[in-house]
């Protein structure tokens, strides 16, 4: 482990003493200590003691969460990442406040040899390397940067090899609605159209004909179609299957690598032993006045996120009556469209501030908490932290599914919001604004994500790479003979070991949340992928395509361009999995609305078997003959009501006067109120959504109960393993 400091000639100097008697605690606790100066700073080599291996080794072998025999010292790797974990534990009772007061400037743990070489000039073909980049998964590596990290890339190949089935099915979907593109009734209805709809905004806005928006009806029904219902059936039940696979998996591997019963609370148990023998532990202790005060926060945080999304709705209401009177013939006609796009671009927007705002409350929230233990702090920031970004993230695209065009009223009644009216769905349906909001959303934020998460370590790497050029030349040639002892074992000269550590300290800043952040961009892909699929069945084609190359830049990232993360041991992803498990729940209920609220799969079948030509047996015209008129009434400009909403400038088409216009609704042309379709209707989509619920949720714990958590053979091993042990220590 390495710290660095700002050189500091005044032994007077309050820093300089600071930091004088913080190493002399480090040498206390039989830290070895190497000093190199270079320029300004000073750099302190910390290396843990040998006897820390042993105390640990035996510590954990008794300890009850132990199902292995303690292999920890087999591999240099192996000894460097304990001695990471060790030296990092005893820094953090007292580095943080000294890093505050800039008493140190940084810290990090040290690249090995082969891979600091790697990260900067000496890049040569590595087979532990090559193995990550082809394998995607960190197993090899799983002694160098700890289980928490190689169960991170085994938990996202296994996603990402489950999302191959379900995007082929999303393309046949689209390529289903796309196979019928010209000949469907409805898309011809519109196109073929002489209906004249009603203004969509107040004053500036006038009639226009619904053979306008023929391309709007051709996307909607590649979205909006029968194939729909069965592929979101498919990814609720596709979510658990997922999680259940990924128990198995996850269980066959930490029991092939002996942590199968670890214990987090017992490792830090540990490591404060070996630290201090004299020790007390952290007491476990409740406030409910802290935990009334946290709750209260973080609702006073989801009222503002919210409060967000209802600027958005504004923005979105107030920018299209002001496009379609501007300049440009084009974005007058797209009015609506491009307001979506824009709220969608401006949503992206927010989503990057808040994300960074999200960040720093639920750590003070952690802070007020204060928790007992590192692992509690990680998972109590973990469910704010994701709570937030959910809200964040699906406010918007909760209003733009179940309450755009429901809640703006009628010609004669409309609703307004600070005189600007709310509003409407394209008469083909809602579900197309949607799709623009997911599909501009999820591109931009994964592209642009994956741009400069990748370009800005790369380019720091970049800059850093003259010093280790200009070090190199002096040494010569990196770990020659004079940096070997007698035995053989390497022992770098100081010129040697500055070069890997400046190649270190120059590389990208990485965190105990440096993880986390990895976990939150790919559980958030999986809520879109999962939640509004019904929506956007092209969601897990994109998300594959993305995990494809998000493996390989995060596995060059980690080892190439940022500093080492401090190997940590875990036997799972912790609170993810709950994390994960909620968002199945929440994908089946939303994915049931979107289908049963927000597509017109409902209103389209009432047609068919109770409105359409073929109700009365009759079997010349299509079905689906006349539903577009059918899902439109009338407002009739003698109605006293309609007058004041339009004015006479408003109903000219085509230098004609105008007496009446059609909306999408279910209204009665002589009072407006509504008819007994839209009750109908209403029943149905009620009675689907709870049908569907149902059928899902006994689907999924079907799912759950027919593939174990844990495989057969894992059970017998552990049992072998468990008597084997015993056997031995009674022999």
């Amino acid at each position: 482990y390495v710290l660095v400091a700002h050189v500091v000639n005044d032994d007077t100097d309050q820093k300089a003493q600071r930091q004088r008697a913080f190493i002399q605690q480090l040498e206390k606790k039989k830290i070895s200590v190497t000093r190199i100066f270079h320029d300004d700073k000073v750099f302190f080599g910390l290396r843990a003691p040998s006897e820390m291996f042993e105390d640990y080794q035996y510590l954990l072998k008794v300890s009850d969460s132990c199902n292995w025999c303690g292999d920890e010292r087999g591999s240099v790797t192996q000894s460097t990442s304990l001695s990471c974990r060790y030296v990092l534990f005893f820094l953090s009772e007292n580095l943080d406040e000294l890093l505050m007061k800039h008493v140190f400037e940084t810290m990090f743990c040290l690249h090995e040899v082969k891979f600091s070489c790697l990260n900067c000039i000496h890049y040569q073909s590595n087979p532990v390397i090559d193995y990550i980049m082809s394998a995607c998964v960190f197993l090899s590596c799983r002694c160098y940067l700890g289980e928490k990290v190689a169960l991170y890339y085994l938990w996202l190949g296994l996603y990402t090899k489950l999302l191959i089935p379900a995007a082929v099915l999303g393309v046949i979907v689209f390529l289903y609605g796309l196979a019928f593109f010209n000949t469907n009734p409805l898309i011809t209805e519109v196109c073929q159209s002489d209906i004249i709809m009603c203004p969509r905004c107040d004053k500036r806005c006038t009639v226009w004909q619904l053979s306008e928006t023929c391309t709007y009806a051709k996307v909607s029904h590649l979205f909006d179609n029968e194939g729909t219902v069965a592929f979101a059936m498919f990814m609720a039940i596709w979510a658990t299957l997922f999680m259940e696979l990924w128990k198995r998996h996850r269980a066959r591997h930490v029991s092939e690598w002996k942590v199968y019963d670890w214990c987090e609370e017992e490792e830090e148990l540990i490591l404060e032993i070996v630290n201090d023998p004299n020790c007390q532990p952290k007491q476990f202790r409740h406030s409910y006045l802290r935990s009334t005060l946290v709750l209260i926060l973080v609702t006073l945080m989801l009222m503002l996120i919210i409060g967000l999304a209802h600027a958005l709705v504004v923005f979105r209401v107030v920018a299209a009556p002001l496009m379609s009177e501007g300049k440009w013939d084009f974005i007058k006609d797209h009015a609506n469209i491009v307001a979506v796009i824009l709220g969608a671009v401006l949503h992206y927007v927010t989503i990057q501030i808040m994300t960074r705002v999200n960040r720093w409350v639920s750590l003070k929230l952690c802070d007020i908490e204060k928790t007992n233990s590192f692992a509690a702090t990680e998972r109590s920031f973990t469910v704010k932290m994701f709570t937030f970004q959910f809200f964040t993230l699906f406010s918007s695209l909760f209003y733009v599914a179940f309450f755009l065009g429901r809640i703006n009223g009628h010609p004669g009644n409309y609703v307004r919001i600070a005189g600007w009216r709310l509003e409407e769905c394209h008469p083909s349906g809602c579900l197309t604004d949607l799709f623009i909001q997911m599909a501009v959303i999820m591109l931009l934020k994964q592209t642009l994500n994956n741009i400069f998460e990748f370009t800005g370590p790369w380019l720091k790497n970049c800059l850093s790479r003259s010093h280790a050029k200009k070090l190199e030349r002096k040494c010569g040639h990196c770990y020659r003979k004079a940096c070997r002892d007698e035995q053989g074992r390497v022992e770098p000269c100081d010129i040697c070991k500055l070069r890997d550590w400046l190649c270190n300290y120059h590389l990208a800043n990485t965190d105990a949340f440096s993880l986390f952040n990895e976990y939150l961009e790919m559980v958030v892909q999986f809520s879109f992928t999962t939640i509004f699929v019904a929506a956007f069945p092209l969601a897990p084609l994109l998300a594959l395509i993305n995990n494809i190359f998000e493996i390989r830049l995060d596995a060059i990232k980690m080892v190439r361009l940022e500093r080492r993360l401090v190997p940590g041991k875990t036997n799972d992803i912790g609170v993810w999995t709950n994390v994960l498990e909620v968002i199945g729940v929440l994908a089946v209920i939303a994915n049931g609305l979107v289908i049963g609220v927000t597509s017109d799969f409902i209103p389209r079948l009432v047609y068919r078997y109770h409105y359409g030509p073929c109700t009365n047996g009759s079997t010349q015209t299509h079905c689906m003959q006349g539903y577009i008129n059918d899902t439109l009434s009338t407002a009739f400009m003698t109605h006293q009501a309609v007058k004041k909403d339009f004015g006479l400038e408003q109903m000219v088409l085509n230098g004609f006067n105008v007496t009446q216009c059609s909306y999408r609704d279910y209204r009665s042309d002589e009072d407006y109120a509504l008819t007994s379709q839209f009750w109908l209707v209403l029943a149905v989509r009620f009675a689907f959504v709870i049908l569907f619920e149902h059928v899902v949720v006994v689907c999924k714990f079907i799912a759950a109960w027919f593939v174990p958590d844990n495989p057969t053979q894992v059970k017998n091993d552990r049992m072998h393993d468990k008597l084997a042990r015993l056997k031995e220590e009674i022999r």
